[in-house]
Order: C-alpha cells, then sequence, then structure tokens
C-alpha cells in the first residue's frame, strides 16, 4: 500500500456499503421468525420482507452516494476530508493540532474487515473538533491511526502541557488560508517506540459486573421493551394467562419474593453478558512512551488513545455494591473528552473496568507515572456540621415513605405493627445511608495533586493535579452559612470542569485553594 501521507485523495472502503445493507437487513430475520411463530400469514410476511427490502435499498443507495461523494487525504500540514450528499463539506485539522485517533468496528464492519476512524483535536467545545472516517480497511485504519499519531518528527514538549483557555475550531471551507498551527509541538513520542501493557482484563473481574446496578437497569429496560414489542406474540402463547393463574394460586408475599429473585437473577446474568460484550479483549497499553490506548469489544471492537500530556488526573469510581465487594473503576480526568459524547458514550474515559480496588490503585499509578497511588493516603475529615446536615436531609427524605405508611394504615390498608416497622427501618436506612455519605467525606493537598473524595451510591475519589487548577468556585446555601460550611470546586479543563470539595468549615476551604494554588484565590478574596 502507497503512504498515507502521499497527498493523494481518497475514497472509503466500497464495502462500507455492504455492511449498511447488512445493518439494515438483520433485524428481519428475528422479525421474521417471530411472525412465523405468531402464524402471521404469508402474505403479511411478503409486505414485510418488501417494506424491509425497500428500506435496505434506499439506505445502501445513500450509503453508496455518500461513499462516491466522500474524499480524504493526509499531507505533510493537514488531515482533509471533503464529504456530504445534499450539503457540501470541505473541513481539515492540521496535523499539529491531532490529538486522538479513535477506532470503532461494530459486526456488520467487522463481517467485512473495515473500521470508523475518529479523528479529534483535544476540543471540548463542540462536535466541529472532530473528523470521522465511516469506514475504511482495518489495516489501513491501523497505519492511519499509527501515522496521525506518532508520524510526525518534530521536536515534543518535555513541559507540563496546559490546555489552551479555548480551543481553536476546525478550518471549514475551501479558503486558502488554514488555521494557525500549534505551538504545543508534535504527538510524537520521545521516551522510545514500543508499547508496554498496564493492564488487561482477568475473566475473573466480571463478578464485580454482577454488582453494577447501571448494567441491570439496561437489562430490565430492555427486557420490558422487549414485552412490550411482542407482547401479542407472548398472548398468542399463553405466556400471560399461565402468569396470571400462577399469581391467583400463590400467595402474595410468594408472588413478591419469587418476582424479586427473578428479577435479581436476571439482571444479574444480563449485566455480566452485558459486561463481557463491552470488555472482552480489554488491554491499557503505553504506546511510544507518551500514549494511552485502551483496545476493548467483543461484538462491537473499540480503541481509544489518550495523549498522556492531556491527563490532568484519575478518578476512583466505587459504586455502593462495588464498594462492598472492595471492587472499584478508574477513569480519565483530560482535556478534550467531549461533554456532549462523554454523556453518550461515558466508557470512552474510563482506563480499567470494574474490578477489584487494588488493582486500580495499581493502574492509577501506572497511568500518573507516580511511585503509589495517590488514593492511599488518609485524608482530612470534615466537621461535624456535615454530618448534622446529611443527617437533617436523610430524615427529611424519609418523611413522604413514612407519612405513604401513615395513609395505608388510617385506611386500614396495612396493619399499625407494620406502619411502625416501616416507619422504623425506613429512618434507620435513611441515618444509615447518611452516616455512610459523612464517612466518604475527605480531602488531602499532597505535592501534586489535590484530592477530593464524596458520594454515597457512587463514591467517587478523584485525584487532580495541582497545575491543571485554572480557578476556584464557592458555594454557600443559606444552611451552610449558618454552620459556617462551604463547597469548594477547583475548576479545570478537563474532566467534569469542576470538581467539588462538599461541606467543608470555611477557614478550612480558604487555606484548602491557597494551598493548592498559592495566589490564584487571594486577590478575589481581598476585593472582598
Amino acid at each position: 500500500m502507497s503512504s498515507v501521507i502521499d497527498g493523494q485523495w481518497r475514497r472509503l472502503d466500497p464495502k462500507t456499503i455492504a455492511a449498511a445493507a447488512v445493518l439494515v437487513l438483520a433485524p428481519l430475520v428475528p422479525t421474521a421468525g417471530i411472525m412465523f411463530l405468531s402464524d402471521a400469514k404469508p402474505g403479511t410476511l411478503l409486505v414485510t420482507a418488501l417494506i424491509w427490502g425497500g428500506i435496505a435499498v434506499l439506505i445502501s443507495g445513500y450509503t453508496a452516494a455518500d461513499w462516491w461523494l466522500t474524499w480524504y487525504r493526509i499531507t505533510e500540514e493537514r488531515f482533509e476530508l471533503r464529504h456530504g450528499v445534499l450539503t457540501r463539506n470541505h473541513r481539515w485539522i492540521p496535523r499539529e493540532r491531532i490529538r486522538s485517533v479513535d477506532l470503532t468496528a461494530d459486526p456488520s464492519h467487522r463481517l467485512f474487515r473495515v473500521t470508523t476512524v475518529k479523528v479529534g483535536t483535544g476540543g471540548q467545545a463542540s462536535d466541529a473538533s472532530e473528523l470521522k472516517l465511516d469506514a475504511i480497511s482495518r489495516h489501513h485504519a491501523e497505519s492511519l491511526r499509527q501515522e496521525l499519531l506518532f508520524g510526525s518528527s518534530s521536536t515534543s514538549d518535555t513541559a507540563p502541557y496546559r490546555e489552551p483557555a479555548t480551543e481553536p475550531a476546525i478550518a471549514a471551507g475551501t479558503a486558502a488560508g488554514t488555521a494557525a498551527g500549534s505551538t504545543s509541538g508534535s504527538t510524537a513520542a520521545s521516551a522510545g517506540i514500543g508499547e508496554t501493557t498496564l493492564a488487561r482484563l482477568n475473566p475473573a473481574w466480571f463478578r464485580f459486573s454482577a454488582l453494577t446496578v447501571s448494567f441491570m437497569l439496561i437489562v430490565w429496560g430492555a427486557i420490558a421493551s422487549a414485552v412490550g414489542s411482542f407482547k401479542e406474540l407472548l398472548a398468542n402463547f399463553g405466556v400471560f394467562d399461565s402468569i396470571a393463574h400462577a399469581v391467583l394460586a400463590s400467595s402474595l408475599w410468594l408472588v413478591i419474593g419469587a418476582t424479586a429473585a427473578i428479577a435479581l437473577v436476571v439482571g444479574v446474568l444480563g449485566a455480566i453478558v452485558l459486561s463481557v460484550e463491552m470488555w472482552w479483549g480489554f488491554r491499557l497499553t503505553r504506546e511510544r512512551g507518551d500514549t494511552l490506548r485502551v483496545k476493548r469489544g467483543l461484538l462491537t471492537t473499540r480503541s481509544v488513545s489518550l495523549e498522556e500530556r492531556r491527563l490532568r488526573g484519575v478518578e476512583l469510581a466505587e459504586p455502593l455494591l462495588l464498594r462492598w465487594a472492595r471492587g472499584a473503576r478508574l477513569h480519565a480526568v483530560a482535556t478534550g473528552l467531549n461533554q456532549k459524547q462523554e454523556e453518550h458514550q461515558p466508557d470512552n474515559k474510563t482506563l480499567l473496568p470494574p474490578a477489584p480496588r487494588a488493582e486500580a490503585h495499581r493502574v492509577a499509578t501506572e497511568a500518573l507515572r507516580e511511585r503509589e497511588s495517590p488514593f492511599r493516603g488518609e485524608l482530612r475529615r470534615h466537621p461535624r456540621a456535615a454530618l448534622r446536615r446529611r443527617i437533617t436531609w436523610a430524615l427529611v427524605s424519609a418523611v413522604p415513605f413514612i407519612a405513604a405508611a401513615v395513609v395505608a394504615a388510617v385506611f386500614g390498608w396495612l396493619p399499625v405493627a407494620a406502619t411502625v416497622a416501616v416507619g422504623v427501618v425506613t429512618v434507620a436506612v435513611a441515618v444509615g445511608f447518611a452516616l455512610d455519605a459523612y464517612r466518604n467525606l475527605g480531602h488531602e493537598i499532597t505535592d501534586r495533586y489535590l484530592i477530593a473524595r464524596s458520594g454515597t451510591g457512587i463514591r467517587r475519589t478523584v485525584a487532580l493535579q495541582r497545575e491543571g487548577i485554572i480557578g476556584w468556585r464557592i458555594n454557600r446555601t443559606v444552611f451552610q452559612r449558618r454552620s459556617d460550611l462551604l463547597t469548594i470546586g477547583a475548576t479545570t479543563a478537563a474532566g467534569n470542569s469542576v470538581y467539588e470539595v462538599h461541606d467543608v468549615s470555611t477557614e478550612a476551604g480558604l487555606r484548602l485553594a491557597e494551598e493548592a494554588v498559592p495566589g490564584l484565590l487571594a486577590p478575589f478574596l481581598q476585593r472582598g
């Protein structure tokens, strides 16, 4: 294959057209099977097949037109893309601004050995900071990735990189003048070529997925949607009638217990299956000495790259059940993670799937190039007033449940003893969560990091580089002012933009800000 930087215009892989047709026609197989089982008339089957076939022809035709009109090329200075069927676009990215090249291949792409390539500048503002090739051959995609990330040989920076306040937008149009080049240096590695494996999947980690409630919710939602879509078929087979007879022949508590047990088992098994699809083949590597790469996926494969100079820290996420099992997830706190994209694909920032907490500490140490995990040390405790606030809010949140039980008792729907039990259990659970939330509060300042921890449903501990903090945001509610508390947030160009230390005393919060970034907050306090 000729060099990818020869400046010649290239088309996408023509197999993309076939992949689009397969993606459209794939649902026809189970649909036809369900219709056959439900004794659908031959005419109905024929009409359905014709409709699906027509849709496939239309989409394949549009894909073919898009393929014919899409061209891209790579020169020594920039990566260019021309595309659009109804509206023509000519966009480009200066190569020195390229910060990520991510590869994704869904099952239809893998069938035809093609891959979608997303080239990004690390900008957070909008989708204008990203160009996408959908799709090119797998081998060419990998060569393209290597060339765009590591092919340039200009001098790389050794000083810590600070993201500019705003990212320049990608130049658009066919004007002769292009966007000015970045002065931050090339992405070429200076610490050697080759690849170092930092972490790889251990199949035993899938047991932690069984404790991931978000996965269970996805599974239950998918099952509910499937039941709603195929309710006529299920009714024809008498499924609903059988369930109704079983419920009427059993006691209420037996039905509740059996339903909960079945939902739990299905949720756990579904969560494990979903996790296998997402994280099979997971591998975290360091390429060329300065780029982290995550590869994962069973049916849909993904490859996400993160330039280390964009890394501003890491976040340890411990959902309640996962925390009880001493498990955790590890996320990157980095510039250039598009907030809109992150909402739809939050796992793009994940450096480690649900795994033992000790492994998360080890990977954090490796990713940050530290001698020990920044999460290992003791954190400063918060004042007792923070505990009182949490207990108060917990009791307030328990009132609706207790009120509902009392109303049920008044109308005779619930025995008095059961009402009392509901009240006691509700208060105990609420206070328990409040105590746990208080125990999880903490912060610390180390030589390089601001450490902040909070949360009970999901306990999050962030290690944010002090040099990445660009400002402070202070919040004080009426109730916090009465207790001499405040919430102080460190603002940064990375991750969630603000990382907060909750309910710290006013004196300690201001001292924290001055200690973390000396002189940054002081001028504003003097003006006040």
